[in-house]
C-alpha cells in the first residue's frame, strides 16, 4: 500500500509564503535558497495565511506550508503562569517562530494558534535590539524555544545558532532552549557557554509512540543530553507534561532506569516535574479539532481557567516521580509546578 502522505499531500514546505516587506531580506533569501523547488508565494501580512478561518490543523499536519514574516509590535513577553521559571525574577519568552515541525497530540499550540503551518519571523535584530533594551535594566533569563522546537528547524534557520552567538556577548543574559530533538550535528559543533541551557523534554516511549508524533526517540534525545553534558553545557530534563496513560508507573520507572543509565544523572543541572496541564480556552480549541484523542479528553479538573488533572492523581503521578529522582538528586535541583 502506498503511503497516504505521498499520494495525497504535497511535500513539507512545498509552498513559502513571503511577506512582500521582506522579501530581499538576508534571512528570507538565505531560507528561501534552501528550498529551490518550492512554489514561493508573495503576500501582504503574514496573517492573511497564518490566521484565515476555517483551517484544519490535522490535514496541515500532514504537510506543513512555511510563512517568512517579520514580527511587530512586542516581542518579549513575561514567563506565564503554567510555566517554570526555575527561581528566576526575571523569567521571559519569545517566539522567534511559531509552530513546531513535530506533531504532539497534547500540545497547546494545537488550541493556540489557528494554523499548523510554521511561520519563521527572520528579522531577529528586532528581537535582539529589544533583549538589549531589558538587559539595559536588569539580568533576563529568556526562553527562546516555547512555540516551537528551535533545534529542530535549526537546518532551515540557523535561529539557535544566533542565539548562541548573541548570548556569548551578553553576560546577563541566561537562554533555556527546550527541545525535544535530537540534532546531533549541531551538538558536535557546539561552543559551550555556561549560561544556555538545553533543557530536553522527556517522556516514556510508550508515550513519544502514541502522542509524540515525528519526534525522536527517548534514548535518541537522553543521548544528545549526555552528549552536551560531556560537553560541558547546562542540560535541564523536564519530565513535564507527564501524561496520564495505563499503567503509567511501570512506564515511568522504564523510562527513569534508561535515564540513568544513559545520562550521568550527578552532573545534571537540573530538572522539572509537572503533569499535563492547559488553559480552557486552548484546550476547547483542541477538543473541536481532535474528538477522538484520549489524552485530551480525559475528565480533567478546572481551576482559575486552567485545566489540569483531578488533584489526586496529578499528586500520585508526581510525587511518584519525584520520590524517584530523589534516590538519585538532591531535591534542590528538583523544581515542581505548582498551580
Amino acid at each position: 500500500m502506498k503511503n497516504l502522505k505521498e499520494d495525497y499531500f504535497n511535500a513539507f514546505f512545498s509552498h513559502i509564503y513571503v511577506e512582500k516587506s521582506i522579501f530581499n531580506h538576508a534571512r528570507t533569501q538565505k531560507i528561501l535558497a534552501k528550498f529551490p523547488s518550492a512554489t514561493v508565494i508573495e503576500i501582504h501580512h503574514y496573517k492573511d495565511v497564518f490566521c484565515r478561518s476555517k483551517q484544519n490543523n490535522a490535514l496541515q499536519h500532514c504537510s506543513q506550508k512555511l510563512i517568512l514574516a517579520a514580527k511587530q509590535g512586542t516581542l518579549l513577553y513575561k514567563g506565564a503562569p503554567v510555566c517554570q521559571s526555575f527561581g528566576n525574577q526575571y523569567f521571559y519568552y519569545t517566539s522567534c517562530i511559531m509552530n513546531c515541525i513535530f506533531d504532539c497530540a497534547y500540545c497547546y499550540l494545537k488550541g493556540m494558534y489557528p494554523s499548523a503551518n510554521i511561520v519563521v519571523f527572520v528579522n531577529l535584530e528586532d528581537f535582539f535590539a529589544e533583549v538589549e533594551q531589558i538587559l539595559q535594566r536588569h539580568s533576563l533569563y529568556l526562553c527562546v524555544s516555547y512555540d516551537t522546537d528551535l533545534l529542530a528547524l535549526e537546518s532551515i534557520t540557523g535561529y539557535t545558532q544566533e542565539w548562541h552567538n548573541f548570548a556569548a556577548k551578553h553576560k546577563n543574559l541566561t537562554l533555556e532552549i527546550r527541545t525535544k530533538c535530537a540534532n546531533k550535528l549541531f551538538i558536535e559543533n557546539i561552543t559551550p557557554i555556561s549560561r544556555i541551557i538545553y533543557a530536553f523534554t522527556l517522556s516514556p516511549q510508550a508515550i513519544i509512540d502514541a502522542y509524540e508524533h515525528h519526534t525522536p526517540s527517548l534514548l535518541e534525545r537522553l543521548s544528545c543530553a549526555a552528549k552536551l553534558i560531556q560537553l560541558g553545557c547546562p542540560v535541564r530534563l523536564c519530565f513535564d507534561p507527564m501524561i496520564y496513560i495505563p499503567n503509567w508507573q511501570q512506564h515511568y520507572e522504564e523510562m527513569l532506569e534508561l535515564v540513568y543509565t544513559t545520562v550521568d544523572i550527578q552532573k545534571i543541572m537540573d530538572v522539572s516535574v509537572g503533569t499535563f496541564r492547559i488553559s480552557q480556552d486552548y484546550l476547547k480549541n483542541m477538543r473541536r479539532q481532535a474528538p477522538k484523542s484520549a489524552v485530551i479528553w480525559f475528565p480533567f479538573q478546572k481551576d482559575d481557567g486552567y485545566y489540569h488533572y483531578p488533584d489526586d492523581l496529578m499528586e500520585q503521578m508526581e510525587y511518584f516521580l519525584i520520590q524517584n529522582l530523589q534516590e538519585k538528586i538532591s531535591k534542590e535541583k528538583i523544581f515542581r509546578w505548582k498551580l
